[in-house]
């Protein structure tokens, strides 16, 4: 039709560009060529303390103390945490610890269990 791609969303060819963006009209989604070129990488290379790779899921220690913020507990050396999300930031570990709750972590003061 117009020579723009298609919405990488929705599919529709009713695209149009806006300075250096496609927009598409009917899902209101934004790109650039860049973004259609490139693929998303969403593989973290995130390493605990020892250089072991952590994934998604895995299960690690806690190898030294830490005061939980805002309050008076402390997460004890050797604290076990099952099931961890790696995520993109300063604290790129995001699990639950029992009795503590919802907690994010750096990964320089844990191991892969």
């Amino acid at each position: 039709m117009s020579g723009f791609p298609k919405c990488p969303k929705c599919d529709s060819e009713y695209t149009y560009q806006d300075r250096e963006l496609f927009v598409c009209p009917d899902c209101s989604y934004e790109w650039t060529n860049n973004e259609l070129e490139q693929p998303e990488e969403n593989d973290l290379s995130i390493k605990d303390a020892y250089g072991n790779l952590l994934k998604d899921g895995d299960a690690i220690t806690v190898i030294k103390d830490l005061k939980v913020k805002g309050s008076s507990q402390v997460v004890k050396v050797g604290t076990k945490v099952k099931n961890i999300r790696l995520i993109d930031g300063d604290h790129n570990i995001d699990c639950k610890i029992d009795g503590i709750g919802a907690m994010k972590l750096k990964s320089e003061f844990v191991k892969k269990a």
